[in-house]
């Protein structure tokens, strides 16, 4: 965010003109950060300013344009007609704003990657690939909608992590691997002594979630495509605690790539599947039009490992995915 002299009002000097109209940058991010919070204490908190401060921004702004932008609820606020029209071209101001500041930055600053599905481990991939990219600055998304915020809002670069739909326009994402995916149950469980599984085998199992399936795509596909009727779960602290919950109850069962290291879980037991594969797509995800140098040379450096350790080997006969799998890098 751009500071301004004190005293001066709201950067006048990066205004956008549209129709014979000054838009100030600084409005219109206020703008956005509380349509996308839909609450203007949060809105503020974000863009480190009081609530009043953020409020007069937004009034000015409907004033400049002559119409209301958010119906005041009493839990928090809503975009109106007019405020749903602007809010993209209002993102593509504040998006074209950010890149011109970054491409005349005089020092380069480290590229900002976020990965998100934290107990899949997505670190695994990224330092594989680290060495040949540039400084990476490594930030925890809470999801993909998330990430997809943040990287809209020009406040990361790249993210990484399992993209699906629906993506926001204004965001390009290309295929990095494709992991297998182990069932992990109790020792108790009747089928832990499989040397490997079928997926439909589960139908009549628990399916144990680290968190709300309706936040976890793959989980949920993947219980919806093989017949799992009985899903539950809880609040997610951490892959041994998850894992833990899983071989408590002899009829639970969940998840993982099986590349994951396992944490020392007593009555744990990991089985392949098999007839299909369930494979877990990992995704590098970016900004369009992002002019920041390091992001070239991570995505390349992602294909040429994809590449050496075939990782996107895929065979639609034997292994199964949610979605088609993306474009690869």
């Amino acid at each position: 965010m751009i500071q301004q002299p004190a005293g001066e009002p709201d950067n006048q000097r990066l205004s956008p003109k549209v129709g014979g109209v000054d838009l100030d940058t600084a409005q219109l991010r206020a703008f956005v950060h509380a349509a996308r919070e839909a609450h203007f204490g949060r809105a503020a908190a974000d863009l480190s300013l009081t609530q009043q401060a953020l409020s007069k921004r937004i009034a000015r702004l409907e004033s400049l344009l002559g119409t209301r932008l958010f119906e005041r609820l009493g839990h928090g606020v809503a975009l109106t007609e007019a405020g749903r029209r602007l809010l993209d071209p209002a993102r593509r101001v504040l998006a074209a704003t950010d890149d011109a500041v970054a491409a005349v930055a005089s020092e380069e600053r480290p590229l900002r990657v976020d990965v998100w599905g934290h107990l899949y481990a997505p670190m695994r991939t990224l330092r594989q690939v680290a060495g040949p990219a540039r400084e990476l600055e490594l930030g925890h998304g809470r999801d993909l909608p998330a990430v997809s915020a943040a990287l809209l809002h020009g406040d990361i670069d790249a993210a990484f992590g399992r993209v699906h739909p629906p993506l926001p326009t204004g965001l390009t994402h290309r295929l990095v691997r494709l992991e297998p995916v182990d069932a992990v149950l109790s020792a108790g469980h009747p089928l832990a002594a499989e040397p490997a599984l079928r997926p439909e085998q589960l139908r009549d199992s628990v399916l144990w979630a680290p968190g709300a399936l309706d936040r976890l795509d793959f989980l949920r596909r993947f219980a919806d495509r093989f017949g799992v009727r009985e899903r539950a779960g809880s609040v997610n602290l951490g892959l041994a605690p998850f894992l833990t919950e899983v071989a408590a109850d002899p009829r639970r069962f969940s998840l993982l790539p099986a590349d994951v290291p396992l944490p020392d879980v007593p009555g744990l037991r990991s089985v392949p599947l098999v007839d299909p594969t369930p494979m877990y797509a990992w995704s590098l995800l970016w900004r369009t039009g992002n002019p920041h140098p390091g992001l070239s040379g991570l995505a390349a450096a992602c294909a040429g490992e994809a590449g050496r350790s075939r990782w996107l080997e895929y065979d639609p006969t034997r292994d199964w995915l949610p979605d088609d799998p993306a474009p690869p890098l």
